[in-house]
């Protein structure tokens, strides 16, 4: 008789056999082809394995049938390991589970192993609760601040300067409005005329409202600010000119689409939804229309205006 052999998920290979032949031969003729030894492999017809002392008449195995020839896995698993210990016994081997019931014992531990370091103990699973108790190993945090030096000198330097940034804003403090400067300020508070220091950045005297040039009275139309060395009569150079054009525009776009939060004065876009508006840079919330610290007026009357 011919049978088909799909060696480990493999292709199907015609094997021809006798009738009376047993599965014991069918392994010793496919250990044979693939060059392993016939005691380790399992034969698997119907969902159900084949013992070796079995015939394949025996089996009802009909001709031309397909067969699975099967390699388990170097590993011993606990279940292998309790079958051989009952074998040596001379307990009867624990019958095998079809071929839905998977066998996975061999990716877990045993009942009576030890765990790792960082394993959870309990008296009961009700003590054990997800993400409450540490798996990882111990000191395993990175100490190194400057960790992010991998990205390169460069980005390192954008790092450096953004963290900078957003600190400084955070506490209060405000960047030079003079394009090219951007110096760090940390002004009193209350004081309108603010200066930019000389030290380290352009000397630049604007207004802590508008950022615009300091002015006396109520605050203009948004114009572009002269830098500090423009102010001292330093030439301009023509590249420098024309890139300079693009700023008066930017601040009408700026202007246009954008309203000052009333607490720190960042221009805030609106991109639609509600009139409840939150400063990204001091979390203020704030009316849109009325441009004030949000309030029940704002919210009964025009929230959704």
């Amino acid at each position: 008789m011919i049978v088909f052999v799909r060696f480990n998920l493999g292709p199907g290979v015609p094997v021809e056999l006798q009738e009376e032949a047993s599965v014991a031969q069918l392994k010793e003729v496919v250990g044979s082809q693939q060059g392993v030894r016939p005691e380790r492999l399992k034969v698997l017809f119907a969902g159900r394995e084949l013992q070796s002392t079995a015939t394949l008449q025996g089996c009802d195995l009909p001709e031309q049938s397909t067969v699975h020839v099967v390699l388990p896995p170097s590993g011993a698993s606990f279940q292998r390991l309790m079958q051989e210990h009952r074998a040596e016994d001379g307990e009867e081997e624990q019958e095998q589970g079809s071929l839905t019931r998977l066998d996975l014992s061999s990716s877990r531990l045993p009942a009576n192993s030890e765990g790792g370091e960082g394993r959870a103990e309990g008296e009961s699973l009700k003590e054990v609760q997800a993400g409450a108790h540490s798996i990882g190993c111990d000191d395993s945090l990175i100490k190194e601040v400057h960790h992010f030096r991998i990205l390169g000198d460069e980005q390192y330097g954008r790092y450096l300067q953004y963290g900078a940034e957003e600190c400084l804003l955070t506490t209060g403090g405000m960047m030079c409005p003079s394009p090219g400067c951007g110096a760090g300020l940390l002004p009193p508070d209350g004081r309108r005329k603010l200066e930019c220091d000389r030290r380290l950045g352009c000397g630049f005297v604007f207004c802590r409202l508008c950022r615009g040039e300091y002015h006396e009275g109520a605050c203009q139309a948004v114009t572009a600010p002269p830098t500090g060395e423009a102010a001292q009569g330093f030439v301009v150079g023509e590249e420098a000119s024309l890139m300079g054009r693009w700023e008066p525009a930017s601040l009408l776009v700026i202007a246009e689409s954008t309203r000052p939060c009333p607490t720190c004065s960042v221009p805030v876009e609106r991109n639609g939804g509600c009139m409840h508006m939150h400063c990204p840079l001091c979390k203020a919330e704030w009316c849109w229309l009325c441009g004030v610290p949000w309030n029940r007026e704002c919210m009964g009357n025009h929230w959704f205006s």
